[in-house]
């Protein structure tokens, strides 16, 4: 009975201990910051949180939030521990310029890997817009102030030779310009995101929208003065009723981690991304743009050690160092 008891008492050690080493990885939970319930970000984030807790037993919680100057500062805060940016808001963020200026420079964020290409929407139900130009007077959704969308929008009328005070500003969300147009409040807005985005989606199924092409002289003097920006093609039938491509220009959606995460488990929610990418493709058409190439193409920001061993093992070295 004694021996039987022993045998018994060393099991429950054995399964203990297990359970502990278990525990390892899987401990971790974490924050993970979006965007705006109307666009890309809030949707695709809650695919990626659901995968990177299935595939590296990481509880993560996506939440919307304002988007990417809002997630880092939250990142830096320690409220969230992830969280989506696109490249030319991050690098605002680490050089502490622009939309950072006033914060100053942010150092508490890494990134985790490029995902998909955050494209300038610029769309309308007025027949008469037809160009940049054409927006001279006129209602224009240019985004909340200091965000994203708010500094690509500039970045457009700059080029084009317009300013602020050349139209009638609206700071709103993706929703908000949305409710907005369908009401006849403003005559056109700018939305930055993955195409398509659930905002244009839903106003050209109920009302019709037309996208105003970003190209020619213009493009190219916007990629001149500000080289991260790229070309960018929105391909037929990506809207109900495009019946033609949309030329325009678009920045990379990034996704950061805190600086402070451990090291494998980054490199356990980077293999949960990017081994996954034929699944991910199924729930989200932005899983189709995930490739290791376009993962690894920031520059301006170091890397996570953690993401940076997933990479190496596939043969690409990243920048980690500051």
């Amino acid at each position: 009975m004694k021996k039987r008891k022993n045998i018994l008492s060393i099991f429950l050690i054995l399964a203990l201990l297990i359970s502990l080493t278990g525990c390892g990885r899987s401990s971790a939970r974490m924050m993970f910051g979006t965007g705006g319930t109307a666009g890309t970000y809030y949707a695709y984030g809650g695919i990626l949180a659901q995968y990177m807790k299935n595939y590296a037993n990481v509880r993560v919680t996506a939440v919307s939030t304002g988007g990417s100057k809002v997630n880092i500062q939250s990142i830096q805060d320690g409220d969230f521990q992830l969280g989506f940016a696109q490249t030319d808001i991050l690098t605002y963020g680490w050089e502490g310029t622009r939309s950072f200026e006033k914060d100053g420079a942010i150092h508490d964020f890494r990134v985790l890997g490029c995902l998909y290409a955050e494209t300038v929407q610029l769309f309308t139900m007025d027949d008469n817009i037809k160009s940049v130009a054409d927006l001279k007077g006129k209602s224009v959704s240019i985004g909340a102030p200091g965000s994203s969308v708010n500094f690509n929008a500039l970045d457009v009328l700059e080029c084009a030779g317009l300013s602020v005070d050349d139209i009638k500003p609206q700071y709103q969300s993706f929703e908000d310009s949305k409710e907005a147009m369908k009401d006849g409040k403003i005559d056109a807005a700018f939305i930055v995101a993955g195409a398509p985005t659930t905002a244009i989606t839903e106003l050209a199924t109920t009302n019709g929208v037309h996208l105003i092409n970003i190209d020619g002289d213009l493009r190219k003097k916007i990629m001149e003065s500000y080289p991260h920006y790229v070309s960018y093609q929105i391909p037929v039938g990506t809207y109900p009723g495009q019946d033609e491509p949309v030329e325009t220009i678009t920045v990379e959606a990034a996704l950061l981690v805190s600086a402070a995460a451990e090291p494998d488990t980054v490199y356990d929610l980077t293999a949960a991304i990017f081994d996954h990418t034929e699944e991910i493709t199924k729930e989200n058409a932005k899983g189709a743009e995930l490739n290791l190439e376009t993962a690894t193409q920031v520059t301006t920001v170091p890397y996570h050690e953690g993401a940076a061993r997933y990479y190496a093992e596939h043969g690409i070295t990243v920048n980690t160092e500051e």
